[in-house]
């Protein structure tokens, strides 16, 4: 199985749950950073963008800049820590519970061999889930470069859809057993429901 790095987005203000920790909210027992985390034990290095409280011993933090800068921010910041060698990045939204090894490796597969740019999954009404996916690391250091370039330098609140824009992707439907991997809990609705599957 291919090599690769993961990049963990755990910044984000939760408004919709209060402004609460959000990757800190446990499901099935364990945070929900956590969880991720251990879908991703076998990414070298593993990284984490955004106070993120305990992590598993070898996991990086760092911070996006500004702080609360948004998604892009966080993932220049979480690039510019990955060796010159790697090829492949997992960049993933921390707030995805139901992520499994195994749905990280399908996508993996996906991008194998394939001139695509990255592969993420497709939810069940066909949107592209973009942070639950995997992408060649050159070509989102290229796509940071031009979308900072494009905005004066700054990517503090740019949209992740404009950073992806011009990337080939392979879109992949989840066809695998068990709950969708590409669930994410943005309202308390969905910790219920993400409780619900682990049971």
């Amino acid at each position: 199985m291919t090599a690769y790095a993961a990049v963990l987005l755990a910044g984000g203000a939760a408004r919709r749950m209060g402004g609460v920790d959000k990757p800190a909210r446990p499901v099935g027992g364990q945070p929900m950073l956590h969880r991720v985390l251990a879908a991703v034990a076998r990414a070298e290095p593993r990284i984490v963008v955004g106070v993120a409280g305990a992590v598993p011993p070898g996991v990086r933090v760092t911070r996006e800049e500004p702080p609360g800068g948004g998604p892009v921010a966080a993932t220049r910041a979480g690039i510019a820590l990955l060796d010159a060698g790697t090829t492949t990045v997992a960049l993933l939204a921390a707030d995805l519970p139901l992520l499994t090894a195994g749905a990280v490796d399908d996508l993996l597969r996906q991008l194998a061999g394939s001139p695509v740019d990255g592969a993420c999954y497709l939810d069940g009404d066909g949107r592209r889930q973009q942070l639950c996916g995997v992408w060649r690391v050159a070509a989102l250091r290229a796509a940071l470069d031009e979308l900072a370039a494009q905005r004066g330098g700054t990517l503090d609140g740019a949209p992740v859809r404009a950073l992806l824009a011009g990337l080939t992707v392979r879109e992949v439907a989840w066809s695998g057993s068990g709950p969708p991997p590409w669930f994410d809990c943005d309202t308390d609705e969905d910790v219920r429901r993400a409780e619900e599957w682990t049971r």
